[in-house]
């Protein structure tokens, strides 16, 4: 982590919607405020420090208000600067592609790769219905607004042949016989009872069942399960869908952070903006609480620089495990569109056995608090590129009350 510890020389936050800006730097880029200039230029923002000129390219329709520039308080061994901006209306809010859920079509041809090993899994699939399933708790909503028994008790809402039903982080499709040379099935583990410290079970409320995982049988990655014989449960964050026109050999050299980071950073937007959801409880298939995540803006542009003049760090530093060690780079700095973001583990680590079950209970009896089911390696992945994120941060923006800060790049 090295250079991490102490978070990036230069830390910079833009706000399109609020049209304003936060600057932060370490007391050893510069001793004292009057040492440092920040101006406005052509679609960029120009910081000038003791040590050299850093420049930090703005999207389109972004620039600084000349002057607007002040002091701020700081923290410890930090300096901060407000400023404004000046954001064109037009500017796109997120400058995100937007998650698979948003790009299934009807009537068009897809084909579906494992995102770890790019074999295709399922081959040139077009499907005459692309349906929303209802939300997670849509079986509780019926019993209370019918007056007659449930019809739909113990049923699943499975795809018909050539349907796609899209979940909030699954997509459920019918199985085929290509499907033998390209995925493999077997059960899960048999349910492991949780012990508490002092012997006694741990009871979660949900019941624990065997589920039929399916795998990629190229790579043996995990990309679902099958929840019943002919349909199948493939996880948004374990595959990728690509149309099968035009579609050459697939590219394997997206780092898997950033995939996962990117794909998790849209769905919450979707969420967000369809459903007015701005905390989510991210858990394991079992039902089982792993992050407590709290979306507080889409409209973030970001950039983490080093401290020395002329090489910089890309914005993308702040957001991926994969550029953990900051390391100066001779390209510009572009400022990258992220979503910010407070979260909470819920798993034990090793420098502490607290999952923050009072905070957990809470969340999990308020209806505001909208659930995401992945698979637990991909929670702990998720986890990983969140943490990898705060360290990469200024250290007074670590945290904020009980909740640790993130960024996650769209």
């Amino acid at each position: 982590m090295g250079e991490n510890v102490k978070g990036a020389g230069v830390f910079l936050e833009l706000r399109k919607r609020l049209q304003s800006g936060l600057l932060v730097l370490r007391r050893d880029v510069a001793k004292s405020y009057a040492e440092v200039s920040v101006t406005g230029g052509d679609s960029s923002l120009h910081i000038r420090t003791p040590r050299g000129l850093l420049i930090v390219e703005l999207p389109a329709g972004v620039s600084l208000v000349e002057g607007s520039c002040r002091d701020a308080p700081g923290a410890g061994d930090e300096m901060h600067f407000r400023m404004r901006l000046k954001v064109d209306q037009h500017t796109d809010d997120t400058g995100a592609l937007g998650s698979v859920m948003e790009r299934l079509q009807v009537q068009e041809s897809y084909c579906f790769h494992c995102q770890s090993c790019g074999t295709r899994v399922l081959e040139e699939r077009v499907f005459k219905r692309v349906l929303p399933l209802p939300n997670g708790n849509w079986s509780s909503l019926v019993d209370d607004w019918c007056c007659h028994p449930d019809p739909f008790a113990n049923l699943k809402l499975l795809p018909r042949a050539e349907d796609c039903l899209l979940g909030d982080t699954h997509l459920l499709v019918p199985r085929d016989r290509g499907c033998e040379e390209t995925l493999t099935q077997e059960l899960s583990p048999s349910p492991i009872t949780n012990k508490m410290a002092d012997g006694q079970n741990q009871h979660t409320g949900k019941p624990n069942r065997r589920r039929t995982l399916v795998s990629c049988k190229s790579c043996t990655a995990g990309l679902g399960e099958a929840v019943a014989p002919g349909t199948l449960k493939l996880y948004i964050t374990e595959v990728t869908v690509r149309p099968s026109v035009g579609d050459s050999q697939f590219d394997t050299s997206l780092d898997r952070s950033l995939f996962l980071e990117q794909t998790i950073a849209a769905r919450l937007v979707e969420l967000s903006s369809s459903q007015s959801m701005f905390r989510f409880s991210i858990q394991t298939p079992d039902g089982k609480a792993f992050i407590l995540l709290w979306l507080l803006n889409s409209d973030s542009l970001i950039a983490s620089l080093s401290a020395t003049p002329s090489s910089t760090v890309s914005g993308d530093a702040v957001t991926s495990p994969s550029h953990r060690q900051c390391s100066e780079r001779q390209s510009p700095t572009k400022a990258g569109s992220a979503v910010k973001v407070l979260y909470l583990s819920c798993s034990p680590s090793a420098s502490t056995s607290s999952t923050h079950q009072d905070v957990v209970n809470t969340w999990e009896k308020d209806i505001g608090v909208h659930t995401l089911d992945l698979p637990l390696t991909t929670c702990q992945e998720l986890l990983s590129v969140l943490t990898a994120s705060t360290s990469c941060l200024p250290p007074s923006l670590h945290s904020m009350n009980s909740y640790q800060v993130a960024y996650m790049r769209l």
